[in-house]
């Protein structure tokens, strides 16, 4: 048997990144913030993959700074870089189910205007 979950709650780091193709298929890219249990340490950051009706709820709804909560699998994409030739990989999390965890009044001030401090 094995197991590849993965689950995680913090703040979106990046507006979503949305990709439609001509297949019909949806994909959306976002970076999450995690923060640790010291608040002296950096967050950890990771690169979340979401598809299909998901992706377009993602698209909807998550802005900069959402709390969201995520639960996926981890899987790591791999490239030739093409300067060097070197194989490069990056972990990614594609995400089966997405949680709004922020209020409603948290998305419309992430959404709102900042006011002009010059008149």
């Amino acid at each position: 048997m094995s197991l590849n979950l993965v689950s995680l709650v913090g703040r979106a780091g990046t507006d979503p990144d949305v990709k439609y193709f001509e297949s019909g298929s949806v994909v959306c890219n976002v970076t999450l913030a995690v923060n640790r249990r010291s608040r002296e340490d950096q967050p950890d950051w990771f690169s979340l993959e979401i598809w299909g009706k998901t992706a377009e709820i993602a698209a909807s709804y998550v802005r900069k700074g959402s709390l969201i909560g995520v639960t996926g699998s981890l899987k790591f994409d791999r490239w030739q870089d093409r300067s060097t030739g070197t194989d490069r990989s990056r972990p990614v999390i594609r995400v089966d189910r997405l949680d709004l965890l922020g209020s409603k009044r948290d998305n419309e001030a992430s959404t709102a205007k900042p006011y002009d401090d010059e008149f």
